[in-house]
């Protein structure tokens, strides 16, 4: 990216100071820092704990710290807090996201902070909001079953997790969309505040349909697997060559044309069949008779009939197979980052495009202070990390 390019970022001039860990106070950095802010990353000397996770946290380091700028301190020390204290005031944002308490218990919480910076934005990501659970621990696995999340995705008597951490990442979202707020405000007013994000609240705000459906219809909401749809077509088929494709029909126009392509002159001709909640109460009088059909066809000859009709339908993937993805990699939608055996992979960008523009690596995932010196140097403060420690990405 030039250097015009990045003048040009939306949140060019926003300094963000974070103290964060696992995904959902990243995933709010990662999003700001994306947008072209200079977001400084404060992390223990021996450096975030989540560098070093394994198993399903392994890919957690990489994915939301790219962009990013790392300040390693001990913050126990003199030095180290003066020196953070230096960058806080010379910042717009300040995020955290650990336990509850935490912050103030070291002096830096937002009533501490905004004697050193008056107008300071400080956004405080936690399990809950302020109320009776507050001061609960949360993961994303408890807020998922505490708010019918996992009820609605797994089948009856088995609560399951989404298969991806949905709640950190759109705790962090939501956290991005009120500093971007608060920067507005500020703008007008002159003052800064503290914001907060749950991740209860939105996982509350997640399962809002379903606690709707429940009062609109007055039937109770089953688990996604047991649900009845709203539509008759709508779900995963098998292909002759044991490969699946989802394939839903969602609009009675669309049931013209899914018939006409798929020749199923007889079915179209049905006027039992002619609209949708129609087809949604006979679906189990058609719906072997589809799934035979289906199974006579490869997933190739399956996509193509619905890609000629218009429908939405879709490949049933694996992650990995998104590195290779044709639309993503057209698109701009993936960006390089180092993992820490030191190759380059090539990992989601921010889903946006502003004025045809994609938001991809500026600055690759840094190691351990990288950033350090030259923060230092600029706040005018002399800070040395201890040597013995291992910098190691």
């Amino acid at each position: 990216m030039s250097n015009d390019q990045q003048a040009s970022l939306p949140l060019q001039g926003i300094r963000v100071i974070e103290f964060v860990h696992m995904v959902m106070g990243p995933t709010c950095g990662l999003v700001l820092a994306d947008l072209g802010a200079e977001v400084i990353k404060v992390e223990p000397e021996t450096g975030d704990n989540t560098r070093r996770l394994m198993g399903s946290g392994a890919g957690y380091w990489v994915t939301y710290n790219r962009n990013k700028k790392s300040v390693a301190v001990d913050l126990k020390s003199d030095s180290g807090m003066a020196f953070v204290k230096e960058l806080i005031a010379s910042a717009d944002v300040v995020t955290e996201n650990f336990r509850h308490g935490a912050m103030e218990k070291i002096g830096l919480d937002y009533e501490s902070l905004k004697t050193i910076k008056p107008d300071l934005i400080y956004c405080s990501m936690k399990g809950f909001l302020p109320g009776p659970y507050e001061k609960r621990a949360a993961l994303d696995e408890v807020v998922q079953m505490m708010s019918g999340l996992a009820y609605m995705t797994g089948p009856e008597g088995r609560p399951l997790r989404a298969g991806a951490s949905v709640n950190d990442v759109m705790g962090g979202m939501f956290a991005a969309i009120g500093i971007l707020s608060a920067v507005i405000e500020r703008a007008r007013t002159g003052k800064g505040q503290l914001i907060r994000s749950g991740l209860y609240e939105n996982s509350a705000f997640l399962v809002g349909q379903h606690m709707a459906q429940e009062r609109i219809t007055g039937k109770p909401v089953a688990p996604m697997p047991n649900r009845v749809s709203a539509w008759a077509v709508y779900d995963v088929f098998s292909a002759r060559d044991d490969e699946q494709v989802f394939i839903g029909v969602v609009s009675d126009t669309q049931w013209k044309q899914f018939c006409e392509v798929f020749g199923l002159a007889e079915l179209a001709a049905d006027p039992a069949l002619a609209l949708n909640n129609q087809r949604v109460k006979a679906r189990d009088q058609f719906m072997p008779y589809l799934r035979r059909k289906f199974s006579t066809l490869s997933k190739n000859a399956l996509m193509a009939l619905c890609e000629e009709a218009g429908l939405p339908y879709a490949p049933i993937r694996r992650p990995v197979e998104l590195f290779d993805d044709e639309h993503l990699l057209k698109s701009q939608g993936l960006t390089a980052v180092t993992i820490p055996s030191g190759e380059k992979i090539s990992i989601p960008a921010l889903p946006l495009e502003m004025n045809g523009r994609r938001f991809g690596t500026r600055i690759d995932v840094p190691a351990i202070g990288s950033h350090s010196e030259e923060l230092a140097k600029e706040a005018g403060v002399s800070y040395q990390k201890n040597p013995e420690l291992s910098v190691a990405r």
